[in-house]
């Protein structure tokens, strides 16, 4: 496969994971600042999804229309959800001989369906829950398609790649933004909500009251993101899989590049399923998600590197 064609298939995947996650996010956000108006802040969304400085978070943190515009619409904002659908059709458009015709047109839809902008924008001034629901249904239709229709060939293996790669890296982001209004502190108390809204941005809250039967606890909600592998979006479940995928790319470049990236993926997965919380505890719960977020990134250059023929 041409390294271009795993490139495009590679970011497309990248960009739709993202946008899944912001848009969740954006919705159990906004369901908690009505819940908790006086209180609620959109400070941790800002700083995952942008790159504003803290006086333009200051401005946006408390104006839950003004975020969702700038999140879903703005052209400015290169993570906003109209670009990254819109990076994603480029790059969908780019290698649709190597994506099925359902496939093409499921992400075709979707950016037409952002692209009514006057619209979307009346309907998510007027019902914000409903119409971010209806984006997040599109992310899920992707999702349905892509596994029930694409091919198990390498352009399926890079386009899960850069879903899991990317879903860790979401992860691990969000515990490290949510965690910090606490000080990192694991001992310190936190209203049951704020616990429950950091699920909710990840599918996880029914996982964790089948899983975990005692009061809401930092302990738990660590061990449920990083290392419960029933859990599919935490960072190990989804280090297994980007190795699974992986793995099918052995004879697609030198084996010394594939070795190289192998183990670094190997050795990320050993140090995650290889520790626990009171590992955690010793290093210190920052330090050790920028330790992991380091070595996820370090995994992307190196994709790029050896796959994608970057400089």
């Amino acid at each position: 496969m041409l390294s271009r064609v795993a490139d495009s298939l590679y970011w497309m995947s990248r960009y739709l994971e993202r946008t899944d996650s912001i848009m969740r996010m954006l919705k159990t956000n906004y369901a908690s600042s009505q819940e908790f108006s006086d209180g609620f802040t959109w400070r941790p969304v800002l700083k995952i999804f942008t790159y504003l400085d803290s006086q333009e978070i200051s401005r946006l943190e408390k104006d839950s229309g003004a975020v969702l515009d700038y999140m879903v619409f703005e052209k400015e904002n290169s993570n906003s959800v109209f670009n990254m659908v819109t990076k994603a059709r480029e790059n969908a458009r780019s290698v649709q001989d190597h994506i099925t015709i359902e496939l093409w047109q499921c992400i075709n839809d979707f950016y037409h369906y952002i692209k009514k902008e006057r619209e979307v924008k009346r309907q998510l001034s007027i019902d914000p829950v409903t119409t971010l629901d209806a984006l997040i249904k599109q992310s899920m239709v992707y999702y349905g398609i892509s596994e029930s229709t694409m091919f198990r060939g390498e352009g399926f293996s890079f386009m899960n790649v850069g879903r899991y790669l990317e879903r860790s890296i979401q992860s691990i982001d969000l515990l490290d933004v949510k965690f910090s209004d606490l000080s990192y502190d694991l001992e310190k108390p936190a209203d049951i909500a704020y616990w429950k809204h950091l699920l909710l941005s990840l599918s996880g809250y029914n996982l964790y009251l089948k899983t975990y039967r005692s009061a809401f606890d930092a302990r738990h909600v660590i061990d449920q993101v990083i290392f419960n592998t029933n859990f599919p979006r935490s960072v190990l479940h989804s280090l297994n899989q980007l190795q699974r995928y992986f793995d099918r790319l052995e004879h697609d470049v030198d084996p010394v590049s594939y070795k190289n990236i192998n183990f670094m993926i190997g050795k990320l997965r050993s140090k995650i399923q290889y520790s626990n919380l009171e590992h955690v505890s010793k290093v210190g719960l920052h330090n050790y998600l920028v330790g992991i977020n380091e070595d996820l990134q370090a995994i992307g250059n190196a994709l790029s590197q050896y796959y994608f023929a970057y400089n």
